[in-house]
């Protein structure tokens, strides 16, 4: 289990650090867009800050869980970030939705991991 975690954590963790560097470096192309995901791109965009809070975010976790420090708060902080990346993928863009189920579901893995961490959060 152990190794299963380090592989999993390293693996979002390095899909998360790809994902924040090129939106900051901007070292990819921005992708052709339609439709109702073209609208809501474009709010996010107009908000001018919800974008780079959530790559920074992104950057933050990222870093976290490569590094293996901090993991435990990594995993809360990025749990809403990855909820929304798999509900815009399942509604709007369902061909990405193999890496967002993937990402979701290796952060619920990793809280369920890093459980006993979380215990005395419960605790009336």
């Amino acid at each position: 289990m152990k190794i299963t975690t380090i592989i999993i954590r390293t693996l979002i963790g390095l899909l998360l650090l790809f994902a924040s560097i090129s939106f900051f470096l901007k070292l990819m192309p921005e992708p052709v867009t339609t439709g109702d995901f073209k609208a809501f791109q474009v709010g996010l965009i107009a908000s001018t800050y919800l974008m780079p809070l959530a790559k920074t975010v992104e950057l933050l976790c990222g870093i976290a869980y490569v590094s293996g420090r901090f993991v435990t708060l990594a995993n809360i902080m990025i749990l809403p970030v990855t909820l929304n990346i798999l509900l815009i993928n399942l509604y709007m863009t369902p061909e990405n939705l193999p890496i967002a189920l993937f990402v979701f579901l290796g952060n619920l893995f990793l809280i369920y991991s890093y459980w006993t961490n979380y215990k005395s959060l419960f605790v009336m």
